[in-house]
């Protein structure tokens, strides 16, 4: 047991992490500060927990949520008073919409020290707002053992309220008076003779996986079984366990014969290249209006977020189909607002019977074929196209990266352009490929911190990023110097946001440029010197072969691919649609197009 009696914040403090400690938190990220004193020497002093300080509040928050996105349990975030906690806001936000379990703490001035200009002080009182599943201000400290049990019971319950119903933020505001230091405190020492605390903390456990109930299907599949024309969409999701999550969907596509639309951000086009259910190029398939047209479900099940396809968003916009969500949160997540019903649960959580407990009926599988077989031919489309090209285009990247990487990689894609190729040129595999990703807020801000928190004392992972995200957060290159693992920075440097070019504001001559793609004309090598980070500029596609598999064990670095921004636009958005023409032969697309 790890209390610290030497004064009043000590013994305060010390409850906090001991309490936490024993719920089952490994890591706690700090941020440097006065007033969060008496916290940070509480956290870097357990033996039980890993303390890891950084100096930027904002790279600091996306590092704790990379950390727990890839462990599913929470990371404790402190920082001092003041505006601080305010550099914490964008983590929060994406934690909070992409559910991730975060815990922190702000250390407050007391009281009395508030509302009359005293030095780093805000109104901190629910500063998060609604982004929190859990929000209170914690007494001023006492060494009272009622009080005391106080804090242990607050703690747990903001513990909890960090994952269930479902996964989140829990903010403790903390106000402590001085001495903020460790400081002797005759007074303390008399607690610790006349209260036992040997069983102080008997009712504080680690939480075990929680067994639920599985939730049965049977009223649903009952009529989806004897609808043959529905699809199955697999948005992003954050799978706990891609084994399950992929076999449960794999078993729903396979009793039902639905097609699976598979988001490059779900782990499913990494698990399933030998299931010909697994449709991949559905964001192609859609631009043809024939296909679009003939393949229109009566019935589509949507598992997790929606996809990042504006092509599927369209095509099913407006529509009467009949629309289900399984998702266990309470939000609605259908963005197309189409008459949805919600099944709250989990796949992972769900039974779905055997093909075997149904009565043996036809089932017109044409409509399943159609999708197979216009996903083969564009599949080879695809490949066709981008394997006969020698440049360094944007497009072949993710196709590369899906058949290249180490087995179990984990990958963090960056948003705007980067998550789109994948959406376009992920193809289906057997690596067991782990994507990451911030679609909860779909920002750029935290790309590089969430990215090492996910690779902190891990597998040796992969960041896929533009110039402009990773430009956004440099400041995370300040942690490699308590970082522990590898992570491989493959930067596309088209100097801007290639994301603008797709608009139609790019034929605005006048602004374009300087407002919306922002060009910063940064030399990375030199960058990358600055915080002491190696740096390599590929030339070739076989060189980054080479340097992808395998990958190092230790180390951060950069493999910078220098390429055309509106060569990479025009290639796009000439080949997209062409790529979705098929035929028996399949139709060769001119990969050197711009």
């Amino acid at each position: 047991m790890q209390l610290d009696f030497r004064n009043t914040n000590t013994l305060w403090s010390s409850v906090i992490v001991e309490t936490l400690s024993r719920l089952g938190l490994k890591t706690a990220v700090i941020c440097p500060g006065s007033r969060s004193t008496p916290l940070t020497l509480a956290f870097a002093s357990h033996p039980n927990i890993e303390t890891i300080p950084i100096l930027d509040e904002r790279s600091a928050a996306f590092f704790a949520m990379g950390i727990a996105k890839k462990n599913h349990i929470p990371t404790a975030l402190i920082c001092t008073s003041g505006t601080a906690g305010a550099n914490f806001y964008p983590a929060v936000i994406e934690a909070k919409e992409s559910q991730v379990p975060l815990l922190i703490f702000t250390a407050d001035r007391p009281p009395e020290l508030r509302n009359c200009h005293a030095g780093q002080t805000i109104d901190q009182v629910k500063l998060y707002s609604n982004y929190c599943n859990f929000y209170t201000e914690l007494s001023l400290p006492s060494a009272e053992i009622k009080m005391l049990s106080y804090l242990r019971q607050t703690i747990i319950t903001a513990w909890d309220h960090s994952l269930v119903p479902y996964q989140g933020i829990a903010h403790l505001n903390c106000p402590f008076r001085e001495p903020l230091a460790p400081i002797f405190d005759p007074e303390i020492e008399a607690i610790y003779s006349q209260v036992i605390f040997d069983n102080f903390f008997d009712n504080v456990y680690k939480r075990d996986e929680i067994t639920l109930c599985k939730y049965n299907l049977s009223d649903y599949l009952d009529d989806w079984i004897f609808k043959p024309k529905g699809i199955i969409i697999a948005g992003v999701f954050n799978a706990k366990n891609p084994h399950l999550y992929c076999e449960q969907i794999f078993s729903l596509s396979t009793l039902l014969n639905y097609p699976i639309l598979a988001e490059a951000l779900s782990p499913l086009r990494n698990y399933g290249q030998d299931f010909p259910n697994l449709i991949n190029t559905y964001d192609i398939l859609l631009r043809n209006k024939k296909l679009a047209e003939e393949l229109f479900p009566d019935v589509v099940i949507q598992i997790g977020e929606f996809p990042t396809s504006k092509q599927l968003r369209a095509w099913l916009e407006d529509s009467q189909v009949e629309y289900f969500v399984l998702d266990s949160r309470p939000d609605n997540i259908n963005p197309l607002h189409n008459k949805t019903r919600y099944i709250r649960v989990d796949i992972q959580e769900t039974e779905i019977k055997s093909s075997k407990e149904y009565p043996a009926k036809n089932i017109d599988v044409n409509y399943l074929n159609k999708w197979h077989t216009s996903n083969k031919l564009i599949n080879i489309n695809i490949e066709n196209s981008l394997e006969s090209t020698e440049n360094l285009l944007e497009a072949k990247l993710s196709f590369i990266l899906s058949k290249t990487l180490p087995s179990k990689t984990p990958i963090f894609i960056a948003n705007s352009m980067s998550v789109r190729y994948a959406e376009f040129f992920w193809m289906p595999n057997k690596l067991e490929l782990m994507p990451y990703f911030n679609r909860g807020a779909n920002g750029i801000e935290g790309t590089l911190s969430t990215a090492l928190g996910i690779a902190h004392k891990g597998k040796s992972s992969i960041l896929l990023t533009g110039d402009l995200a990773l430009l956004h957060d440099t400041n995370g290159w300040l942690i490699r110097q308590y970082f522990q693992g590898h992570l491989t920075i493959i930067l596309i440097n088209n100097n801007g946001g290639g994301i603008f070019e797709m608009l139609p504001i790019a034929q605005d001559d006048l602004f374009f440029e300087n407002y919306f793609t922002t060009p910063q004309n940064i030399d990375f090598s030199l960058l990358c010197k600055t915080y002491n980070i190696e740096h390599i500029l590929i030339k070739s596609w076989t060189q980054l072969k080479h340097l992808l598999n395998p990958l190092p064990s230790i180390g951060i670095r950069v493999l910078e691919l220098q390429t055309d921004r509106k060569k990479d636009a025009l290639w796009l958005q000439y080949n997209l649609t062409k790529l979705s023409i098929i035929d028996d032969t399949t139709t060769r697309i001119d990969s050197n197009q711009e």
